[in-house]
């Protein structure tokens, strides 16, 4: 799609139940808004890629750059969650498909099921719970503590990590943390010297760090020999992040207290999907299916952000917020058109033209020569780079030349070409 056509034939496809918040937004931009409940298998998932124009997934439909690459169409994806690991943010780049995700709007939702995941496990409140199902009375204090006095060591502190820190500091625990960048404490909260003093002082270890190369396994057999005999260790991060086959074995020992994971290394893609892991069965061990940001109030906030910034970009250019493209915001057409109009022979809207190029010496000066051939007055231009990829949109008079685009996309460098009539 290169030039602007009705809104109402943009095929925008969301996936894995995306809250009704998002569609609706959509819906009343004028989009065409279709919806799947899960995430679909490859071949199902290939057919509706083919044909859209924007992809909405959450955390399990997986975009790799063979799948982008078969999707022509497609002008963007709406990433409905934190991460954006599932998809091939290379390759996105590299076909002019900016991606955009809500990166902070399920962070209380995400702090709260930590600090009810503390409390839980010192509690033993799961298995107390499970006793009482199965008819068993089990009223004994035994193993049953206050998580106030205690030390919460967090590994990450960053958007949720600090959060979880207020909290904790709220209910009376004691807050180290280490990142791996300088962070403000907040509070009363103490960085640790490093990663190993952190799980030697600390009584529950709780981890908020996004899944990397650096991050990968960074809790295993070796970390987990350091944590205080009877420890708990909670992971609401990434399921890279914890050596599962080790932490079982640090629970069946008794080296550790307990464990909360809300994240695994193989999750299932769907509900009718079966569910194993290591840690199965083992006392004391709160399992969840990544649900970490999984209420109402965070999926709302999130669809509606993710939405408002799909919206934004299908009609004005907008890539504020891309996680992969370089971040141009941009006023109103519609204003930019006020703005004009005195000056413009019989009025008229100015065209937007929106580009994506290789980030290379010498494309502006081609692509303001084939505009001033197409007789088009600039009136407006905003260029962002970013690593390999460059964003350029420019407002130019009404001109004639309707084949604009295809003139700019022949400039060696360029990538793709939309114009907004």
């Amino acid at each position: 799609m290169k030039t602007s056509f009705p809104k109402d034939k943009i095929r925008i496809v969301l996936l894995e139940g995306v809250h009704d918040a998002g569609a609706e937004a959509l819906t009343e931009a004028g989009f065409s808004v279709e919806r799947h409940a899960g995430s679909p298998d490859a071949g199902t998932l290939r057919d509706l890629v083919s044909s859209a124009h924007v992809l909405g997934i959450r955390s399990k439909t997986q975009l790799t750059g063979e799948l982008l690459a078969s999707a022509p169409r497609l002008l963007t994806v709406g990433a409905f969650c934190i991460g954006t690991n599932q998809i091939d943010l290379d390759a996105a780049s590299g076909l002019g498909v900016p991606v955009f995700n809500a990166p902070f709007a399920n962070t209380r939702s995400v702090a709260e099921l930590t600090i009810a995941e503390i409390v839980a496990l010192y509690r033993r409140l799961t298995d107390r719970s499970s006793a009482a199902h199965s008819g068993k009375w089990l009223k004994s204090a035994a193993g049953s503590h206050e998580v106030r006095g205690r030390t919460l060591g967090l590994v990450g502190y960053g958007h949720i990590g600090s959060q979880v820190s207020v909290l904790g500091e709220a209910m009376g625990l004691k807050i180290l943390f280490h990142d791996v960048a300088s962070k403000l404490p907040l509070g009363n909260a103490e960085p640790a010297r490093s990663l190993e003093d952190l799980l030697e002082r600390s009584d529950i270890v709780s981890l908020h760090v996004p899944a990397t190369e650096s991050t990968a396994n960074l809790i295993g057999a070796r970390e987990l020999a350091m944590m205080k005999p009877g420890a708990m260790l909670i992971n609401n991060a990434r399921g890279s992040v914890v050596d599962i086959p080790a932490l079982a074995s640090a629970l069946k020992t008794g080296h550790l207290g307990g464990a909360a994971l809300d994240v695994f290394p193989a999750e299932p893609a769907s509900t009718d999907q079966p569910f194993e892991s290591e840690v199965q069965g083992l006392p004391n061990v709160i399992l969840t299916p990544h649900i970490g940001g999984s209420t109402q109030e965070a999926q709302r906030a999130i669809a509606q952000e993710v939405a408002e910034k799909v919206i934004r970009f299908i009609d004005h250019g907008v890539t504020t917020g891309s996680v992969n493209a370089p971040e141009v915001d941009l006023p109103d057409q519609a204003r930019i058109a006020e703005q004009r109009a005195d000056d413009l022979d019989g009025g008229g809207r100015p065209h937007r033209v929106l580009n994506f190029h290789r980030n290379e010496p010498g494309f502006l000066s081609a692509l303001n020569e084939v505009v001033a051939k197409a007789g088009a007055n600039v009136s407006g231009q905003y260029l962002r780079t970013r690593a390999e990829l460059g964003y350029v949109v420019l407002d130019v008079d009404p001109t004639d030349t309707h084949d604009l685009a295809d003139r700019i996309d022949a400039i060696p460098g360029s990538i793709r070409t939309r114009v907004l009539w």
